[in-house]
């Protein structure tokens, strides 16, 4: 790398929030993260896509420390993370939903919301606290209801929220709209909106349906074979005739 070259990184390293250098992760023989160098920065909604088996979840669970990578580096705000715990990276402001709600079922809405916030909001500002979260997801009403009670997007909705409470630097979201309805899908665009204008929230989001990720994104990163494979605008990677060909299964004629 010429100097120039090492300046221009620099500058643009100084922007991200989050950066991998060379991240690998290998199951036995299976390479699934293959030497991913990848830069979220401040204030952006960066969808992450490809066809199933690309390495999309376990990407998100190494950033979040899920996983430990066999190879590469993780930097957070800056700082190397790759060694810190699941538990030692959200409180420097990275947290996760996962594909699947996980919410606790028996306990109502309102504790639900409650569980992360106790741990940072003084007792005698929680209850406006809890109030406030689940007025901006939609589920004030519900307060009381048993979480297991709630639709499965009103589920999705109370994860984001309990993802969100404590106002994380970096959202990490895994298919936040699979199985909702369309009206659904399109209120959750809303919230992510909402979380990245209002809230001056980052977000990294993996999603199948390409219309909502049209509606969220303001970059793509296409992952194949746990290879980054296209990067850029949801214009260029839609009519990229390659992604097109490996994401929805086209043949090249």
């Amino acid at each position: 790398m010429t100097s120039s070259e090492q300046t221009a990184a620099n500058v643009a390293a100084g922007n991200a929030l989050l950066r991998t250098e060379g991240l690998t992760k290998r199951f036995g023989g299976l390479t699934a993260v293959d030497d991913v160098n990848l830069q979220i920065d401040r204030g952006e909604i960066r969808c992450l896509i490809g066809p199933n088996g690309a390495g999309k979840s376990t990407l998100l669970k190494l950033l979040v420390g899920q996983l430990t990578p066999s190879e590469g580096s993780i930097f957070y705000d800056g700082r190397d993370i790759t060694d810190l715990s699941q538990h030692e990276r959200a409180r420097n402001g990275l947290s996760m939903k996962f594909q699947v709600p996980a919410v606790y079922g028996d306990l109502s809405v309102r504790q639900n919301v409650h569980i992360p916030l106790q741990r940072e909001v003084d007792r005698r500002h929680i209850d406006g606290a809890i109030d406030e979260t689940l007025d901006e997801f939609g589920l004030l009403d519900a307060a009381e209801t048993r979480a297991s009670d709630l639709s499965h997007g009103q589920q999705q909705w109370l994860e984001i929220a309990m993802a969100s409470a404590l106002d994380p630097d970096l959202l990490l979201l895994d298919e936040p709209a699979a199985g909702m309805s369309v009206r659904e899908t399109e209120q959750t665009a809303e919230y992510i909106h909402r979380l990245n204008e209002d809230r001056d929230m980052t977000l990294l989001v993996i999603e199948h349906d390409i219309d909502f990720v049209r509606a969220i994104a303001q970059s793509v990163t296409v992952l194949h074979r746990g290879e980054v494979f296209a990067e850029g605008p949801i214009e260029s990677i839609e009519n990229d005739p390659e992604v097109r060909r490996i994401y929805l299964g086209e043949v090249r004629e």
